[in-house]
């Protein structure tokens, strides 16, 4: 009866950690035969794990990332054309922490999105904040915010994450309302917070899609100079995947 009030009490107090240590020792005989601070201290150790798991899947849910990638996954085969160690410096986040930014470009299917995102999951691991966002429903999503008067807030909510991911920049020309979005979102990071940029577009053909050349020079001034640029090359991961399904069938 005690233990089970125990267990209510701890549930009352959002311990869900110390409940889950406590359920465990008392499944394990063994348990019994430790001291008291020892067996404390086993449940606050799993209180500590479980509750940096709970802010790690918060983070994870809140970023909202386009594919379930991690950097420890990623397939060097096929010239990438990015080095190992290359992408290992980048998980260690060193560059979030310094307010700098990652570009990706490479012809489509080739991983650029895959790599955003397990750079984006590396970095909530990491414990920073993150959110993905495709440029195309960016935009339309805030031309819906400009009209119902959220244009503002929705901004503020993209300025406090550590780290945007723009995916999938320039496939068409921007118009004149996506051209100032981009200068706004941008101007709110710059020195700050960090950006993913991917693109099939190489970087110096930016301007070409950001139409404006006075717009361009001042957007790419803001990221490219403080970015660490990744061209990937290869085949295409869906064309892989195809061909593997063929053999398997």
């Amino acid at each position: 009866m005690l233990l089970q009030q125990t267990l209510e009490t701890l549930k009352q107090l959002k311990l869900g950690g110390m409940i889950k240590a406590l359920e465990l020792q008392m499944e394990m005989p063994d348990s019994q035969s430790l001291p008291f601070e020892e067996r404390l201290g086993l449940m606050v150790d799993c209180q500590l794990t479980w509750q940096s798991d709970k802010r790690l899947q918060t983070r994870l849910r809140s970023a909202q990332l386009f594919e379930k990638a991690t950097i420890e996954d990623f397939d060097f085969k096929g010239n990438r054309n990015i080095e190992r160690s290359s992408l290992l410096s980048l998980a260690n986040c060193d560059w979030l922490r310094a307010h700098q930014n990652v570009l990706i470009d490479g012809a489509t299917g080739v991983g650029k999105s895959y790599l955003a995102c397990a750079l984006a999951q590396k970095a909530c691991r990491e414990g920073f904040t993150a959110q993905y966002l495709r440029c195309s429903k960016l935009f339309e999503d805030l031309s819906i915010a400009r009209a119902d008067g959220s244009y503002h807030r929705r901004l503020a909510e993209f300025a406090r994450k550590d780290l945007l991911v723009l995916d999938d920049f320039g496939r068409t020309p921007l118009t004149s309302a996506e051209r100032k979005d981009l200068l706004e979102i941008i101007e709110d990071r710059y020195d700050r917070r960090s950006l993913i940029i991917t693109s099939q577009l190489p970087t110096d053909n930016w301007h070409d899609a950001i139409v404006d050349p006075t717009i361009a020079d001042a957007l790419l001034d803001r990221v490219i100079h403080n970015s660490h640029k990744i061209s990937l090359k290869g085949e295409s991961r869906r064309k892989t995947k195809g061909k593997q399904l063929k053999l398997v069938g």
